[in-house]
């Protein structure tokens, strides 16, 4: 066989033909909310505004496992909002940086545990990735955005090298725990771009039009009146979705029912895919109902 650099008749081979097919079928980051997924025409602000996102949602912590998670997030909150205050873009560049971690985390140690054990994953993996994705696309877009310097890169190394490797160990350890922190990280984040939100109203922030085509593509935002606001609900409406999916895990874990299939297939088969499903019905015990 030749080699990648041998030469065909004197000549350089074309590199392109070298290139196996499936490689040709480009791979596009999808977004995760299905309002935007199923948007016949770009959203504008008022479309963006009418997601249903319930910012107010907490996830009580009950157990020993959920009061760590819970009091942990709220301990790392402390430096965060003392060294960003109300840089709230710059702020968000950080949270991606951490947010885009949990996802891949969990696909793959999920993905080695299917291996081993020789089973099916019970639909987790394809969700933990598209979570991931998602939440490399927030970084990006607000990459563009901000333009970090040299610094605050070298941080977003060393925030992105130590959070990986605690996070793998923890998931090692305890899933649930986990993925509840996963929870209340994403409704510390919904506070966030709450408060982001609000100074942008408030006039502390200017209300850019310099959207980058990045976030127009991907949430399929209007390009003629796209602003910084539209993509603060975007990803605020991302995050919502990240926060009662990784709740919504972590409590699978506890009542011993992970494989998602068989729930999915009833819910669709009911023609109610709002329906709470493994522990989660109306009639689960109240302390494992969320809280406004």
């Amino acid at each position: 066989m030749q080699s990648a650099n041998a030469t065909i008749n004197g000549k350089e081979p074309d590199v392109i033909h070298q290139i196996p097919e499936d490689l040709f079928y480009l791979h596009h980051p999808k977004p995760v909310r299905h309002e935007i997924l199923e948007s016949k025409t770009p959203l504008d602000s008022k479309a963006l505004e009418n997601i249903d996102i319930s910012p107010d949602l907490h996830r009580q912590p009950v157990t020993w496992s959920d009061k760590i998670a819970f009091y942990t997030v709220r301990i790392l909150r402390i430096p965060t909002d003392w060294f960003f205050k109300k840089k709230y873009i710059h702020r968000a560049v950080m949270l991606e940086t951490v947010a885009a971690v949990p996802g891949m985390v969990g696909a793959t140690i999920r993905h080695l545990r299917s291996l081993r054990k020789l089973q099916h994953d019970g639909g987790w993996i394809d969700h933990l990735l598209h979570e991931a994705e998602n939440e490399r696309m927030h970084l990006m877009t607000w990459m563009r955005i901000s333009q970090p310097n040299w610094w605050e890169r070298s941080l977003i190394t060393l925030v992105q090298g130590g959070f990986y490797n605690m996070f793998f160990m923890l998931y090692l350890i305890s899933p649930r725990t986990a993925h509840r922190v996963v929870g209340y990280l994403e409704e510390e984040a919904i506070v966030s771009y709450n408060s982001f939100l609000k100074e942008i109203d408030n006039g502390n922030i200017e209300n850019s039009k310099n959207v980058p085509d990045i976030a127009i593509d991907y949430w399929n935002l209007d390009k003629n009146t796209a602003t910084l606001r539209d993509v603060v609900l975007a990803v605020r409406a991302d995050e919502a979705t990240h926060r009662d999916t990784n709740h919504h895990f972590a409590d699978r874990i506890l009542v011993g029912h992970e494989d998602l299939r068989e729930d999915i297939k009833r819910a669709f088969e009911d023609h109610d895919k709002t329906k709470k499903m493994a522990g989660l019905t109306n009639e689960a015990p109240e302390k494992w109902k969320w809280s406004k």
